[in-house]
């Protein structure tokens, strides 16, 4: 097998031709591309992402997100960046495309756990929760289509209940001899983000998508520094 074989494709969606009525396509239509295309062939490289963070797309994001949720570190508010919607998101697609922007620190705030512990959680700038929807959606639309159906963490339309209820199915009706109960502890703590990177990139190839993951993974908190390894 040829090397390219073993790769995969190298897919460059800028170049790509997405079927649209009229105009110029919608960010949707995009990703349900992306998404067609992951799915066609498992070992795919997406070459050219980084467009996809434009108005459009930053604009929806800013609609979904949760107006209600605690603020970081800037204080800013679902209704205050609203004030200004189209100069903010302008200048934020802006800052992107000029490889300007940063994300900033996570305000760090902790929320118990159980009787005697407490869960370290961190709190994004509103800006920042644009951006990173932004870029989830992207990512939900290639690995989607890698999940096996029994994985359940942090998929869309799933939850721990979902997970419960199969697990439930499966000792009901299934043969079950055993179960193992097994937690990483402090996953999201110790993950070795140099390793992380490694598996972005066997799916995603953009160096812009990887160097603004590495970004946020990068980040200072407001109590200290997260990595000192910032791209």
């Amino acid at each position: 097998m040829s090397a390219e074989g073993r790769q995969g494709h190298i897919t460059d969606l800028a170049k790509d031709t997405f079927s649209t009525h009229r105009g110029r396509p919608k960010v949707q239509t995009k990703l349900a591309r992306i998404a067609e295309i992951a799915k066609e062939n498992p070992k795919e490289q997406f070459t050219s992402l980084y467009h996809l963070l434009n108005e459009e797309l930053l604009t929806q994001c800013h609609r979904e997100l949760d107006g209600n949720k605690a603020t970081g570190v800037d204080q800013v508010t679902k209704t205050a960046y609203e004030e200004n919607l189209e100069s903010n998101i302008k200048d934020l697609v802006e800052r992107l495309k000029r490889k300007s922007y940063r994300p900033k620190p996570v305000r760090r705030t902790y929320i118990p756990k159980d009787e005697k512990s407490k869960r370290p959680l961190g709190i994004p700038s509103y800006e920042d929760k644009i951006v990173q929807l932004g870029l989830n959606k992207m990512l939900q639309a290639i690995y989607e289509q890698d999940f096996l159906d029994l994985s359940y963490g942090f998929r869309p339309e799933r939850s721990c209940h979902d997970a419960l209820k199969a697990l439930n199915r499966i000792i009901e009706y299934g043969k079950t001899s055993y179960i193992v109960d097994a937690d990483i502890r402090s996953f999201f703590t110790n993950v070795n983000h140099e390793w992380l990177m490694k598996f972005l990139g066997v799916r995603i190839a953009d160096p812009n998508i990887q160097r603004l993951i590495w970004r946020f993974i990068a980040r200072k908190y407001d109590g200290g520094v997260a990595d000192e390894h910032v791209k």
